[in-house]
């Protein structure tokens, strides 16, 4: 396809592309050259279509230093009423009562926990350095062109992979059947099953682990789900590294829902209709700071998910302060009711879970479970069940995927206020 001329330019000729490199010329049929790589005409024309189902007119934009463009948007133009569930809704701009309030129920750890949060560091967005979103916006991070030609489908960014099998078995390299809930999926969490759930919240370390393929991500979250395991009902909140959808590896703080296992619906942030956004502080996506040091202090975000008891949407609240927004019950059909279980701790996706050579993706900080606390933490842990008091759940048990890559340590007798610890560096020499 090559002839030897001399330049360094783009040719077009009769629908090719002449790429000009040295003195080596190559045509390609039917492609488009974006930043050094080349993709085909319909990816183009798919990135387009999807960038103007997504994007908005600004009322304002914020450049932020670490890269990110921050689109003011007016709040009753979201993307949220996109959703064809969603044509007519009328948004909640606040929970139907303040959860906030300090209550009776709280135990003496929660208060002092509350008094030491009020005199610490709080955990904040990088984009607020660089200016604020006024009332009756929605601070929106802008998506990328170059992230939308990276994936690998246009039509399904911003969703996790859907695993068709509900239980997937590999064989590794010493002979031992590694078991994995979901294919390509591995996850150390503490797991609360047996009663109808209607709120769950967690104060999560935040970490910066390593994650070592652009198509990997690991996360760190809060968890709500109904339904069988390939076609689940779930909302979740926590912090991300997620290359394929943020297109860097900063530490982020994200939303992800789904109403099917991820077959066809859900995704993170606002990558996609559903989400409806309330609040002008927080942008989905976003990234946070500062990050906990391995042996430093514990800096964390408090997520907390819950649904209300008049409107049935399920609300995210950031902080113990800020109500970012919610989940309107017509997205799903068993999350509309309760959730069955609930889930805290870490997840890792990755080709390469249940194989051998084994993914080198962190979970938590990179650092197996620790109750020194050199691990990735979680506490604070509360519920809602059958009351509409926050408690700490009656009963809940650790549950690993893959235990010699990712372990997980639930502390809570002797102590007052149960603790998780959880995380793992993957590839090691226990599993390799």
């Amino acid at each position: 396809m090559g002839k030897g001329l001399s330049g360094g330019e783009v040719i077009r000729l009769r629908g090719m592309m002449v790429i000009m490199v040295g003195v080596t010329v190559t045509l390609i049929r039917c492609g488009v050259l974006v930043e050094g790589n080349v993709f085909s005409k319909q990816k183009i024309l798919e990135v387009e279509r999807k960038l103007t189902q997504l994007r908005r007119p600004a009322v304002k934009t914020i450049q932020s230093e670490d890269g990110d463009i921050i689109d003011c948007i007016d709040i009753y133009k979201q993307p949220a009423f996109d959703h064809p569930a969603l044509r007519n809704h009328t948004i909640q701009m606040a929970p139907t009562y303040d959860l906030t309030k300090e209550t009776k129920t709280m135990t003496k750890m929660d208060r002092l926990k509350k008094r030491s949060e009020q005199s610490s560091v709080t955990v904040k967005q990088t984009w607020k350095k660089s200016g604020s979103c006024p009332q009756g916006t929605i601070p929106v991070r802008r998506i990328r062109k170059k992230d939308l030609l990276r994936a690998s489908s246009v039509k399904d960014y911003g969703r996790k992979e859907h695993s068709t099998l509900s239980r997937h078995v590999a064989e590794s390299s010493d002979n031992k059947s590694v078991y994995l809930l979901r294919a390509n999926h591995s996850k150390a969490i503490l797991l609360t099953e047996g009663y109808s759930y209607t709120g769950a919240k967690g104060d999560i370390k935040v970490c910066a682990p390593s994650v070592e393929l652009d198509d990997e991500y690991t996360t760190s979250q809060v968890c709500l789900i109904n339904g069988p395991s390939f076609a689940f009902e779930s909302v979740e909140s926590g912090w991300a590294v997620n290359p394929s959808v943020y297109g860097d590896r900063n530490t982020r703080f994200f939303l992800y829902w789904t109403a099917d296992g991820s077959k066809k619906t859900g995704c993170f942030d606002l990558t996609c209709p559903g989400f409806v956004q309330t609040s002008h502080e927080i942008a989905l996506g976003a990234a946070i700071y500062p990050i906990s040091a391995p042996d430093g202090l514990p800096y964390e975000i408090i997520v907390y998910i819950f649904k209300d008891p008049v409107t049935s949407n399920w609300w995210v609240q950031y902080g113990e302060r800020i109500n970012i927004g919610y989940w309107p019950p017509e997205l799903f059909l068993a999350l509309s009711y309760h959730a069955t279980g609930v889930e805290w701790g870490g997840e890792v996706y990755s080709s390469r879970v249940g194989t051998t050579p084994h993914t080198k993706t962190d979970m938590g900080n990179g650092r197996f479970a620790s109750t020194a606390g050199f691990s990735g933490v979680i506490t604070r842990m509360r519920i809602h069940d059958n009351s509409p008091a926050l408690k700490i759940p009656e009963w809940a048990e650790t549950y690993m995927d893959e235990f010699n890559c990712y372990d997980a340590i639930y502390v809570e007798d002797y102590v007052e206020d149960p603790e998780f610890y959880y995380g793992g560096p993957g590839r090691n020499y226990k599993c390799p």
